[in-house]
């Protein structure tokens, strides 16, 4: 899977580990612990003041999240297929999944943390919380055909 978009990447950032694992560093001077990089919250958690329409929302989103970028590869992370579902509620809590384009992607946690951030900060947001998945896995078939003849696939 990963092998598939790897020729692609213009910057190569060498994983940290093998897993989809970060070390987090312990303030109490114990060993660093492993926590799964799996989800991540943003949003300021005040309803908003008037009613939302979630589908006008949910398109703000989707333009928010087209300004982040893959560190690897110069297409935006929703061209690339790596937003697989959002959802937002009337109440304005939004509820992304996604996924990378490998499990070993060096900047994992950074990427789902700056989706949450994002998605958050939308208009009519409440509160977002973004869902790492890795089913189904990412292939370049969920690329839109605007990346693709970004990067010279077709």
């Amino acid at each position: 899977m990963g092998d598939d978009i790897e020729h692609l990447k213009i910057h190569k950032i060498p994983p940290r580990s093998t897993s989809d694992h970060v070390f987090l560093p312990q303030a109490d001077g114990h060993p660093a612990t492993v926590e799964p990089v799996g989800e991540a919250y943003g949003g300021t958690g005040e309803k908003p003041s008037a009613p939302i329409d979630p589908e006008t929302v949910k398109a703000a989103i989707v333009e928010a999240l087209q300004t982040i970028f893959d560190p690897e590869i110069p297409v935006n992370i929703y061209e690339l297929g790596l937003i697989y579902d959002i959802e937002v509620a009337e109440d304005g809590r939004a509820e992304v999944r996604m996924t990378l384009t490998a499990p070993a992607c060096p900047v994992a946690g950074a990427l789902v943390e700056e989706v949450a951030e994002k998605a958050g900060g939308v208009e009519g947001v409440s509160a977002s919380h973004v869902e790492l998945v890795w089913d189904p896995p990412w292939s370049p078939d969920r690329m839109t055909e605007a990346a693709k003849l970004e990067l010279g696939m077709i």
